[in-house]
């Protein structure tokens, strides 16, 4: 015999045929209790009855605390494998058959949605902090920082005159022509301008030529 041989899908509804009303719940329970004790002798047509009247209930646990389906359907039947195997450690004297069963169906249930949060968790954490994308964004961002300091320092070296006109055509966006209005001097001598500034820069910065 394998651990799910007696497992079978978990039922819709609660089983035909199951008993009602004070007297009815009491010769329930102990008929769970009853069918739980011969199981624990290995008797596997006990086991499946118990399964039968119990599984409509473990699975409605199961989906309250889970709230997935398909989660509470395996949580289900792992309870279940779980009972069969450690169904001689149940003790009438302790609790019903069926509370006994529910305990354990709650616990793995339990344990679902702690390893789900864990897993989502985990997942979030890769996506955030390791992600290839994430990684280029911050040596792109820190490359440009270093560039523009160096520029920045070169810049502070040239003459007043070439850094007004290579800070307005470069950092500015303006033309020459426009570089030239604005600094009120002919077109060619705002081209010469720009033009040493940038052979000053070049220097500056081992760029090659």
């Amino acid at each position: 015999m394998t651990d799910v041989d007696h497992v079978r899908p978990v039922p819709d509804g609660a089983p035909e045929g199951a008993p009602s009303g004070g007297d009815a719940a009491r010769g329930d329970a102990a008929h769970l209790a009853d069918l739980l004790r011969q199981a624990a002798r290995g008797d596997e047509a006990a086991f499946a009855a118990f399964y039968d009247a119990t599984s409509a209930r473990a699975y409605g646990l199961a989906l309250r605390v889970v709230r997935n389906p398909a989660h509470a359907e395996e949580v289900t039947q792992e309870a279940y494998l779980d009972a069969w195997r450690s169904s001689t450690r149940y003790d009438a004297d302790r609790g019903s058959a069926a509370g006994w069963l529910l305990t354990i169906v709650h616990r793995k249930a339990v344990d679902r949605v702690r390893s789900v949060e864990a897993a989502t968790a985990r997942d979030e954490t890769w996506n955030r902090e390791a992600a290839p994308t994430d990684h280029d964004q911050t040596a792109e961002t820190a490359h440009a920082s270093l560039d523009a300091a160096r520029v920045r320092g070169a810049v502070a070296t040239l003459t007043d005159v070439q850094r007004q006109a290579v800070e307005l055509t470069y950092f500015g966006g303006y033309t020459h022509t426009e570089v030239a209005t604005l600094l009120d001097v002919p077109l060619g001598t705002a081209k010469t301008r720009i033009r040493d500034g940038l052979i000053r820069l070049r220097d500056l910065m081992g760029v090659a030529s």
